[in-house]
């Protein structure tokens, strides 16, 4: 899965625990204790995490209300808002498919 800088530096740290993604057909095959490839798109840098939960909602919306903020990358001081995903998402997208929270531990 391919992530900009900052969300991949949140995983690889072990800040980010929670990848949330649109319920496509890809993701439709994630199953628990798999292993997940990200790629850093900006510098190609790759990780391994391995799945440890996959929790589906109706929307972003949901799925916010229903982790910590932090899990989901977010710094305690930020504003956390389902709205952010609209950057990458559209809103008929995830009508269509709804969407999936992927809960993740690095590994080496």
């Amino acid at each position: 899965m391919k992530l900009k800088d900052e969300p991949f530096c949140a995983i690889k740290s072990g800040k980010k625990v929670v990848e949330m993604r649109l319920f496509d057909e890809k993701r439709t095959l994630l199953k628990l204790n798999d292993f997940i490839e990200f790629v850093n798109i900006e510098s190609e840098e790759k990780l391994k995490a391995k799945v440890q939960e996959l929790k589906n909602f109706s929307n972003f919306e949901e799925l916010y209300n229903f982790y910590d903020k932090t899990d989901l990358g977010y710094l305690d001081y930020q504003n956390a808002s389902y709205k952010d995903m609209l950057k990458y998402y559209s809103k008929s997208d995830i009508e269509n498919y709804g969407v999936v929270a992927i809960k993740i531990k690095v590994v080496d």
